[in-house]
């Protein structure tokens, strides 16, 4: 199983938005995606028409009781499943703040997950607090959602400091594996300069820590288009209200490039063992 948080602590960028139709894409190739909604907005939720009155149980009582991940699942679409968030889970950081091993109670209830799913997507809040720290923990890899203009780049010190610390103290697996544009106007100077900007900003910080030693921005550009802003208010995913607009065109590309991405790594990884 691929675990795959998706962060940016500024709002705004296309990180919900990423998180639910990425997600949506991968299902809709026939794998097996479990979507944890750990924001308390509870957008991503909300996105795929999940009821926040259901007595579901939610990522709340994951992990401030002892609900099972296995009791949050929610069918949202065919090979998709969703963990989903509710307002109280804004509480969880002062409830949990003096509870021993607070980082890591997500991590320990996904290894349920392992074999359930073939991805594993954790739609994080737009913070670096304790619920984004306990995703960090969890999984894999981290996607990062930007927005392309001129204030693109402020901020991510804070965000590459974070996975840093996460990955020498808590998770070593942990690395920033992908970059992705989002929100972006192909016929703007502005977009082509700021792509460029992160690609370079990105290439100098590969130099300084293995967190991020790997980084790739991903080819794909997720266009600005009004039919993704409209698919939340009915309750489905980009493939379900618009199949054949440029949102779906954007990240079904995007899906493919993520399966080459992983392809492409497990015979990295497959070489490196032989050659051991």
């Amino acid at each position: 199983m691929r675990s795959i948080a998706i962060i940016n602590q500024k709002g705004g960028v296309g990180k919900t938005t990423t998180a639910v139709n990425l997600s949506a894409a991968l299902a809709r190739d026939g794998l097996r995606v479990g979507l944890i909604d750990i924001d308390p907005q509870a957008h991503a939720s909300l996105h795929l028409g999940l009821d926040p009155a259901a007595k579901t149980p939610t990522v709340y009582d994951l992990l401030t009781e002892d609900a099972r991940l296995a009791d949050l699942w929610q069918p949202a679409e065919d090979n998709l499943s969703v963990a989903a968030s509710h307002i109280d889970l804004a509480a969880a950081e002062v409830e949990l703040a003096g509870v021993v091993g607070r980082e890591v109670i997500l991590r320990d209830k996904l290894v349920e997950a392992a074999d359930d799913f073939d991805y594993v997507l954790i739609d994080c809040p737009p913070s670096l607090g304790i619920l984004t720290i306990n995703a960090l923990s969890a999984v894999d890899d981290v996607f990062l959602p930007l927005q392309p203009h001129f204030l693109a780049l402020h901020g991510l010190s804070k965000l590459l400091k974070t996975i840093g610390l996460v990955n020498e103290r808590l998770n070593d697996r942990l690395q920033l594996a992908g970059v992705v544009l989002c929100l972006y106007e192909s016929g703007t100077r502005l977009a082509a300069e700021v792509a460029g900007d992160v690609d370079q900003f990105f290439r100098e910080a590969r130099k300084g820590s293995r967190a991020w030693a790997n980084v790739r921005l991903f080819e794909t550009r997720i266009r600005r288009n009004i039919r993704l802003a409209e698919a939340p208010s009915f309750g489905e995913s980009i493939f379900g209200y618009a199949p054949t607009s440029p949102g779906a065109v954007d990240y079904r590309a995007l899906g493919g490039e993520l399966l080459a991405y992983y392809a492409g790594r497990a015979i990295l990884d497959a070489a490196t063992v032989a050659a051991a």
